[in-house]
């Protein structure tokens, strides 16, 4: 059986955030990258399946990016991951996620993987398209936002998370994607014995003019952080008084007890 999770490099959101000269995108200046948080799901689901199959089974991280994304891509192989794709694209971070998709689609479909696992979206850009774009583009079957996940016989069961906080529960036959939602499992820390190996394991790389044969659909036009708006009070004392100031600051700045 063949295993494919695809990965994202993100900055990590503590990071300081300002848009870059052109004003369509973040200043990666300065910024810290991490691995997609979504995307850590999706390792663990997949190696935790890549385990409990055993031999026969071979699980690819992929992952789409500049030099920098091999950090996260060597994460993932101290994970559990056998082998790795990195597509080299300096200018992923401007490409939509129509584009972004048909570049996951074009490696996997000479590739005969049976299942594909991603994140639910990514924290920057946040669109949640490109899994099911990338079941689309191959003619898989796809379920979303999943948080519980069970494989047997090439049939997969996979509880979803609804509005609500409702949960909905999908059978599926494999060939077959799954985009992972918080709660699906605790990603595990690799060990320095995984790290080691991690290093010997091959990371192949392919320029991203090798798979890209699409226009953008949508354009980054404009970046820009939110206007800026009045600060609040923070008030401190016993609760008697604090009622009190309320009142009065109720009574003098608003119109809500006149």
């Amino acid at each position: 059986m063949k295993l494919l999770v695809c990965i994202k490099q993100v900055p990590d959101l503590e990071s300081r955030f300002k848009p870059n000269a052109e004003g369509n995108w973040f200043n990666e200046t300065d910024l810290a990258f991490r691995m997609n948080e979504y995307d850590e799901y999706a390792v663990e689901q997949a190696v935790q399946l890549r385990e409990s199959l055993g031999e026969g089974t071979e699980l690819t991280v992929l992952s789409i990016g500049p030099d920098r994304v091999v950090e996260a891509i060597k994460k993932s192989l101290a994970m559990g991951c056998d082998n790795a794709a990195h597509i080299q694209d300096a200018a992923a971070s401007a490409k939509d996620p129509w584009q972004i998709a048909s570049i996951i689609a074009a490696y996997a479909k000479e590739r005969g993987f049976d299942l594909i696992f991603t994140g639910m979206q990514s924290q920057d850009r946040g669109s949640a398209q490109v899994g099911v774009t990338v079941a689309e583009l191959l003619g898989f079957a796809c379920t979303t936002t999943v948080v519980g996940f069970a494989y047997d016989n090439g049939t997969i069961t996979a509880k979803r998370e609804l509005e609500g906080g409702i949960k909905g529960v999908v059978k599926l036959k494999i060939p077959a994607l799954v985009t992972c939602q918080l709660g699906l499992n605790i990603p595990r820390y690799p060990t320095l014995p995984n790290i080691m190996k991690a290093k010997k394991k091959e990371i192949v790389a392919i320029p991203v003019a090798d798979l890209l044969t699409e226009e953008s659909l949508a354009m980054t036009t404009r970046f820009h952080p939110p206007a800026k708006k009045g600060g609040g009070i923070v008030l401190e004392g016993d609760v008697g008084e604090l009622v009190e100031k309320v009142i009065a600051m109720l009574k003098e700045k608003t119109t809500v007890l006149r």
